[in-house]
């Protein structure tokens, strides 16, 4: 029998996503307060030669696909030499990278070096003043630039837009025309409750809502066939070279083919972003577990994974909802 994580659902669990950070140079409003959260002390973090042992045995186990997440993920030292370095791993298929796209033209060109070749970008607008008051930083030019720059060395991008009321709406079209000169998938996303200030209202705006609006302006559009335990519902509108997708991920309507898992860069392993954390790996391997023990740990923490977001937030409903930033976006 091959080596694999499966829950008690039978569900196979191939999937990884790892935040490296929980600090970022953005403020986005889904994500933190304006002044920012209490970010952990360095000594807190995975280190990389902690993180590179587990996901040797995550990869062993049939994890063949990695997300590297942050808060921002390249804010952290080191962090391209540690791609690099884990990217040569043993059975994993795709490495893939999301970020809020402030980066330098020469991490673009190492990454591609490296074979990387899937960047997933949070832009929620592409009009420079509402981007700054999404994100509480004038960085619109920097990363639209290292967008272009991307899509022109032949990397997989895809954007990621939170819609939400009185925020970005007026950005929908736009982004779907974007995608007809462009070889870029944009999805736009459900605002969730991780914005870390323990308030939240639920989203006018969900997938529902955001469909119709999109087809009563291209009626035309058509939807493409589902990807294997894909989060996203996508569609083209005829002619256009790129495409777009809806995720409904605070209405939770993918959880029933769940093949992923979350790493938090403290070491918290959450089976769902919704419920609590399963396991705590930095602690294990800090109070001198062996890697036998390890993944022992690891396959009683993921067989109890729940049946969808619902089952899991229903747990821990009482429970403040930490910043996406500490979570891993």
């Amino acid at each position: 029998m091959p080596k694999q994580f499966i829950d008690q659902y039978g569900r196979i669990l191939n999937y990884l996503r790892l935040s490296v950070t929980d600090r970022c140079n953005f403020r986005c409003y889904y994500c933190m307060p304006e002044e920012g959260i209490d970010f952990v002390d360095r000594k807190q973090l995975l280190s990389y030669e902690e993180l590179q042992f587990l996901l040797e045995i995550f990869t062993e186990y049939g994890v063949n696909k990695l997300r590297i997440t942050g808060g921002e993920p390249f804010v952290r030292r080191g962090l391209v030499e540690f791609l690099g370095r884990i990217s040569q791993l043993d059975g994993l298929s795709e490495m893939a990278i999301t970020t809020n796209g402030s980066l330098s033209f020469s991490q673009i060109d190492a990454l591609a070096d490296m074979g990387i070749r899937s960047i997933n970008i949070s832009l929620d607008s592409l009009d420079k003043k509402r981007f700054f008051e999404i994100t509480r930083r004038d960085k619109f030019d920097e990363v639209f630039s290292a967008i272009l720059y991307m899509i022109d060395r032949g990397f997989e991008v895809k954007l990621n837009a939170v819609i939400a009321d009185n925020k970005n709406t007026q950005d929908i079209l736009p982004f779907v025309e974007l995608t007809k000169h462009h070889c870029v998938s944009v999805r736009f996303l459900e605002e969730m409750p991780f914005n870390g200030t323990g308030t939240f209202e639920v989203p006018t705006w969900n997938h529902v809502v955001i469909k119709k609006h999109v087809l009563s302006h291209y009626p035309t559009m058509r939807r493409l066939p589902d990807e294997a335990n894909s989060t996203s519902v996508n569609y083209q509108i005829p002619g256009y070279k790129g495409t777009f997708g809806i995720i409904a991920s605070y209405s939770r309507t993918f959880c029933g083919t769940c093949n992923r898992l979350r790493l938090s860069a403290t070491g918290e392993l959450r089976t769902c972003l919704y419920g609590a954390p399963a396991l705590n790996l930095r602690d294990l391997l800090r109070s001198g577990a062996n890697r036998d023990e390890v993944i022992q740990e690891l396959q009683r923490a993921v067989c109890k994974k729940e049946k969808d977001g619902f089952e899991a937030e229903s747990i821990v409903a009482q429970t403040p909802k930490k910043s996406m930033s500490f979570l891993g976006g």
